[in-house]
């Protein structure tokens, strides 16, 4: 090879390598002006947001109901990892226990945690959502009516077609059968609770009317002073613990389990509709899905709790604890009838999500039914005497 070649080769070479430098300086460049339009489009959606906070007024200042509502509200809290955030209001922080769905309505507040029975006075067929009548059901098979059975569309038309209000709720929480409540005297039959002033809410209360006591309707609160005072003769509110936590035990000794006036009820858990709609989608789903979350859970907590408190009354406070005579509990399913059938024949809305719901029951609870073994035969055989 000539000088002249030699040079002309090396030209060539360092040539190619100055191009291979250039390309590769481009090429990182490229990558890189690609990279920061990835970021540029990603960032948002990683970046945090301002926390969205909702106002949510509870119908309960203290007790297991307030907890249960706390249960939710923390669930939401932390599921949305700071990016929606619910603050919890005690009742009266705002609005007293009556005004909380008008309240969430009108966007006082934002949200709600109460009981549809609360607003029964506004359409009879709110109480068929908690404080219904029992179809051989218990609370948890109503909100699977809710969930899968088409009670869901009915609580929905119920809120925004027939009453026109501007809210979206879900149902939570399947509560235990309530007790019959707390008598100042032992009641063996019908004839013991004629006459005797009673404090209920909902549908209950036009059975226990038609059944011959004077039922009055009051918030929780004023039901133990309201004892005290005679102004009642016997009452319920819900559950062992609730209702020591009330200090029924102070002004009765008389505590009887089981009935058919509120056998199945769970708590209502209501939106300002517009608010709820200005949430992301991700958002409500968090809402949805943490109601789902802490019914679980409370149904878990509740048989834990009322049985403990359950035994704390009776050791510690005296009282006498019973099983409501069968002869009561086949009165109460007597006057469900007449109650039905009476707010049935004048509203076919009404008699609609009734019949709705008698047939899921059926169709339900025949297999539930049938398919249950005798717990009490196992029970009475691992712990004879405990329920003599």
């Amino acid at each position: 090879m000539t000088k002249a070649e030699t040079k002309s080769a090396s030209e060539g070479r360092a040539s190619k390598a100055v191009s291979r430098r250039k390309f590769m300086r481009a090429g990182a460049a490229v990558a890189g002006a690609a990279g920061a339009a990835v970021a540029g489009v990603a960032m948002p959606n990683v970046s945090r947001a301002a926390t969205t906070v909702l106002k949510m007024q509870g119908a309960w200042g203290s007790g297991i109901f307030k907890e249960f509502a706390l249960d939710y509200v923390n669930r939401v809290n932390e599921m949305s990892a700071g990016r929606l955030k619910i603050d919890y209001l005690d009742v009266g922080a705002v609005l007293k226990t009556p005004e909380i769905q008008t309240g969430v309505h009108k966007g006082v507040v934002d949200a709600g945690h109460l009981v549809t029975a609360y607003w029964y006075s506004k359409h009879p067929a709110a109480s068929l959502f908690g404080t219904g009548p029992c179809w051989g059901w218990d609370a948890n098979q109503m909100l699977a009516w809710v969930k899968y059975g088409g009670g869901r569309a009915y609580y929905d038309k119920l809120l925004q077609e027939v009453l026109r209000l501007n809210l979206v709720g879900f149902l939570s929480g399947p509560m235990q059968a309530q007790p019959f409540g707390w008598f100042k005297k032992p009641i063996n039959g019908i004839e013991d609770i004629k006459g005797l002033k009673y404090r209920t809410v909902g549908l209950a209360a036009d059975v226990l009317n038609e059944m011959g006591m004077s039922v009055v309707q009051i918030p929780g609160g004023e039901i133990q002073p309201s004892m005290e005072r005679g102004v009642i003769d016997a009452a319920e509110f819900n559950n062992p613990t609730s209702d020591k936590d009330f200090g029924m035990q102070d002004v009765a000794k008389e505590y009887y389990l089981a009935s058919f006036h509120q056998s199945q009820e769970s708590f209502e858990i209501i939106f300002n509709k517009e608010r709820f709609e200005s949430l992301s989608k991700e958002e409500q789903k968090i809402l949805e899905y943490a109601s789902e979350s802490a019914s679980s859970d409370m149904s878990w907590k509740s048989i834990d709790r009322y049985a403990k408190d359950l035994v704390l009354l009776e050791t510690k406070y005296g009282v006498h604890v019973h099983r409501t005579d069968e002869s009561i509990m086949a009165g109460q399913l007597a006057a469900w009838d007449v109650v039905i059938k009476r707010f049935a024949d004048a509203d076919p809305f009404f008699k609609e999500i009734v019949e709705s719901q008698k047939a899921w029951a059926k169709r339900t609870m025949g297999y539930t039914l049938t398919n249950a073994p005798d717990y009490k035969l196992a029970f009475d055989h691992y712990f004879p005497g405990v329920l003599a």
